[in-house]
């Protein structure tokens, strides 16, 4: 017995590896670390393209002097200018498709009926590409900012929309009827209910809404002509400043990825009692 006993308050084996050693757990990369290293690996690459000839340095300058021409451009207030202009007109249109998306999705979609009723109209208009309204913009408003707005609303609406439908059509019944049962309101229903089951993907839809948003503001930018920073694209390619031109697109490229830190921020302060924002703390 005493035998028995001893074998069995002996802690568990360790896994072990060749020869009988204790396996080291491995760490896993940093991944700022890799991100780091993969960058200054594709600047390397990028500045070494064009000194050996692989492409002329008239359509690829080196890294070195499109970062010095973008270094040049961060002192200019103009380039700041350009930046707000961008940033007011993307945020401005998000807002309004955001607030347009929410209004109508939850109530399309909490009446099954007119959700059927519009389905097909929803699948015409939702693929025409937002570019190809761009005529249409100019004829209404001109290169006023409002014509870049048209685009931008148009584009990032369809995007919320969408995962709006999907979050009250994923509200739990069971959920629905109980509250139904204890006498909640249309209101509290929604406040209680709808709104905190479809949350996640009001906010999947936002954060594929924002980077719609960007694209579609620059595009109206670099084509119509409205103030920003894909105006001052078009006005350095058709100055032949190809230095410049790479510069800008890397500002409205690092202003992409602002956008998508700062949406995903706010997608994991929103969601912090959300099961799969615990999971990634936890991991």
């Amino acid at each position: 017995m005493k035998t028995d006993t001893a074998e069995n308050a002996r802690p568990p084996a360790r896994p072990s590896g060749a020869g009988g050693r204790p396996r080291v757990p491995r760490r896993s990369p940093n991944r700022a670390v890799l991100g780091i290293v993969g960058v200054v690996g594709f600047l390397l690459l990028w500045e070494a393209v064009p000194r050996i000839g692989l492409i002329p340095a008239r359509f690829l300058p080196p890294a070195s002097e499109v970062l010095a021409a973008l270094g040049e451009r961060l002192v200019l207030p103009e380039f700041w200018t350009a930046v707000g202009d961008t940033v007011l007109t993307w945020g401005i249109g998000l807002g309004i498709a955001f607030a347009a998306a929410s209004l109508l999705g939850f109530a399309v979609g909490s009446v099954p009926v007119l959700r059927a009723f519009t389905h097909s109209t929803v699948e015409f208009l939702r693929p025409i590409p937002s570019v190809a309204l761009i005529p249409l913009a100019i004829l209404l408003y001109g290169t006023d900012m409002a014509s870049t707005l048209l685009l931008v609303v148009y584009a990032a609406f369809w995007q919320i929309y969408i995962q709006v439908l999907y979050g009250v059509s994923d509200i739990d019944p069971v959920a629905e009827q109980t509250a139904r049962s204890y006498g909640l309101g249309r209101l509290s229903r929604l406040r209680y209910i709808a709104w905190p089951s479809a949350l996640p993907y009001v906010l999947t839809g936002l954060r594929l809404g924002a980077a719609v948003a960007l694209i579609l503001t620059i595009t109206g930018q670099l084509i119509i002509g409205t103030p920003g920073l894909g105006q001052q694209i078009s006005v350095a390619k058709n100055s032949d400043a190809t230095e410049l031109v790479y510069a800008l697109i890397i500002a409205t490229g690092a202003l992409g990825v602002a956008v998508n830190v700062g949406v995903r921020a706010l997608e994991r302060r929103a969601l912090r009692w959300h099961a799969s924002v615990r999971g990634e703390e936890i991991a």
